[in-house]
């Protein structure tokens, strides 16, 4: 999972300050790497690296990002080793320059790399899907031996990126001369919205993003969602021009609202906030169903405090912030490898000892992946006094390999699968473990926006809606990641 930025503004803006803003916003997106890529009418500039965003940029490189049009973006890796040459945006010169950031994972990448050095004699000097994408988008754009771009010629180079790349993406590229571009998969599985701001003389500015709260920051207006397999071209008089150009449903991910997006942004017209309030009560309603009675609930922070608040709320015991968090170090979820991250939950979350003490505390989650966190988690709180420590998730057992840019592709880094919640609660050391119902989930994430009927939610499911997966693309999946993701050796908890 990644988060990116595009803005094409006045003739006389220097667009490097708010895409370093607004990628501060998405930074939870990802915290491998982060770029920004300007052009000022005559080259590209471009900074990027390896950490966060307050790392990677300084006075003098920021000074360099001159221009009115320019990509940021923020990665954490799901394909390649993560290093800096895989950092976002990258760029082609040929047809024009081309400059492109995205968020998604292509499933034939493999394929494709090879494919485009044997066929379009294209080759890729990294392992980043987005290279991929570029370059058949740039072949694509190479191939009609256009004169000049036009909007027509954009879509008909979408179309072939349509026809050759499998998987989740959106984009937003950069054509030198010409303008802005950005598509979404022909599913919608990631998400992109746009907005327009007026400036003083009346002329447009445009920005795309993966997030609501980017425009929200940077007080962009008129927010749109582009639609799958839509395409918007952004001409250099800041016309937009709209094509819906293949769409084969509309399905979304659902782990947006449950765990990556931040609280105060829109997917797809739904409130992310307001999700996870409706997860929280309908969590509280199968608490009910147990007849086990708790002094207190807490949330593991952040993306679990609305739902614990409101699941409070709905049993009418105390809410209490018993999880303190040390801001400065990362999600523990996108962390690198197990160790990293059960090594950093210790540091992260520090518990405050009288909320638990003697207690029966109920501990809210988003979910339960490989279940390392949970686990040091509850050893914390065992730790801390707590007479009962239940466990509850507001979103469904996770059971199948994410092929779509989530952290979780291998098989054996499931707890839940092939295991019945009892087996999973011994394993994890809680007293209780509560999961909410898939279907409550999805009711839940729906009301936001009915009009979005279905999602994404093969790591529940395993329906991908790609297809089906071959046995060997999940093998080439688990090679990619290694043996560094294997899990620690499952045994239950001592309680």
């Amino acid at each position: 999972m990644c988060g990116f930025i595009g803005i094409i503004g006045r003739d006389t803006d220097n667009v490097s300050r708010e895409l370093y803003d607004g990628l501060t916003a998405i930074q939870h997106r990802g915290q491998d790497s982060a770029g920004i890529m300007t052009y000022d009418g005559d080259k590209f500039h471009l900074a990027k690296g390896a950490g966060l965003v307050r790392d990677v940029f300084n006075h003098e490189n920021m000074r360099l990002l001159s221009g009115n049009m320019g990509l940021g973006h923020v990665r954490y890796p799901t394909i390649g080793s993560g290093s800096v040459e895989d950092a976002q945006p990258f760029m082609v010169n040929l047809p024009w320059g081309i400059s492109m950031a995205h968020n998604g994972n292509v499933i034939n990448f493999n394929s494709l790399r090879n494919e485009l050095y044997h066929k379009n004699h294209r080759y890729l000097n990294s392992y980043c899907d987005v290279e991929a994408i570029l370059n058949v988008f740039a072949g694509e754009l190479d191939s009609q031996d256009a004169p000049e771009i036009t909007a027509e010629v954009v879509f008909k180079a979408v179309q072939g990126v349509y026809n050759r790349v499998q998987g989740s993406y959106s984009v937003v590229a950069m054509i030198a001369g010409f303008g802005m571009v950005a598509f979404r998969d022909p599913y919608g599985i990631k998400p992109i919205i746009m907005g327009e701001r007026i400036g003083p003389t009346g002329l447009m500015s445009h920005c795309v993003a993966s997030e609501s709260v980017v425009l929200d920051l940077l007080d962009y207006h008129n927010t749109r969602d582009i639609q799958p397999g839509e395409a918007v071209f952004i001409d250099m008089d800041r016309k937009t021009h709209f094509k819906q150009i293949q769409r084969s449903g509309h399905r979304p991910c659902i782990f947006e609202w449950v765990y990556f997006a931040r609280p105060d942004s829109f997917i797809d017209k739904i409130s992310v906030y307001k999700t996870r309030l409706r997860l929280g009560e309908r969590l509280a309603e199968e608490w009910k169903k147990t007849g086990l009675k708790v002094d207190v609930v807490m949330p593991v922070p952040e993306s679990a405090r609305p739902a614990a608040l409101a699941m409070a709320a709905k049993l009418g015991v105390k809410f209490r912030e018993g999880l303190v968090k040390n801001r400065y170090i990362g999600r523990t979820f996108i962390m690198p490898s197990t160790t990293d991250r059960r090594r950093q939950v210790r540091h992260k979350l520090n518990p405050i000892q009288v909320e638990f003490e003697g207690k029966d505390v109920l501990i809210v989650d988003d979910s339960i992946v490989r279940g390392t966190t949970v686990r040091e988690i509850i050893q914390i709180a065992r730790s801390a006094g707590a007479n009962k420590v239940y466990f509850a998730s507001y979103s469904a057992p996770l059971k199948f390999p994410c092929v779509y840019g989530i952290d979780m592709q291998t098989r054996h880094e499931f707890i839940a699968r092939d295991r019945q919640v009892k087996e999973v609660c011994a394993l994890i050391g809680a007293d209780y473990l509560l999961y909410q119902p898939y279907e409550s989930m999805l009711k839940a994430v729906r009301e936001g926006n009915p009009d979005v009927a279905d999602f994404c939610t093969a790591c529940f499911n395993g329906d991908y809606p790609t297809g089906k997966l071959p046995e060997e693309t999940l093998e080439a999946l688990e090679r990619e990641r290694g043996d560094s993701q294997r899990e620690f050796a499952f045994k239950p908890a001592k309680k």
